[in-house]
């Protein structure tokens, strides 16, 4: 791993420890060279997982996508990142298991029904978005529901 600030590649693992429900490794660094410690993540890539977006066509599962629309939903509200990472960990390992592809409002329903057991205000947003609400009766339909 090459040190970022002397772009030394001799470093060595100073601490390992397991992380989001043991499905991350954080792994504390030094470099052999200039003694700057840093930190790296090590995570599974599920390069295989391929989205069928609505008009049908496919693209690569991009973890930091979905991470990016789930972190606009928390905005303002009181929040644990673990917790999102557990998120998208689970939903990754159901549907790895499940196949190579899925569709882009399978994920959508499946965050939903997660974001509804976490927090109210963050459903109602995230739904907002991915159920494209144009009016407030869109809104007082999906409550209602």
């Amino acid at each position: 791993m090459k040190c970022p600030k002397c772009q030394n590649v001799e470093t060595k693992v100073v601490d390992s420890r397991m992380i989001e429900d043991w499905q991350t490794i954080r792994r504390r660094r030094e470099c052999e060279f200039c003694g700057n410690r840093f930190t790296t993540f090590e995570r599974k890539w599920f390069t295989e997982l391929m989205v069928i977006k609505k008009d049908k066509t496919k693209e690569m599962y991009d973890r930091q996508k979905l991470k990016k629309s789930l972190m606009l939903s928390f905005a303002k509200r009181e929040f644990n990142n673990e917790k999102i990472e557990n998120l998208l960990n689970n939903l990754e390992n159901k549907r790895i298991s499940e196949g190579t592809e899925i569709s882009s409002k399978q994920i959508g329903d499946d965050i939903l029904e997660m974001l509804k057991e976490i927090d109210p205000v963050v459903y109602i947003r995230f739904a907002s978005v991915y159920k494209s609400f144009d009016s407030l009766e869109d809104f007082r339909n999906f409550i209602d529901d």
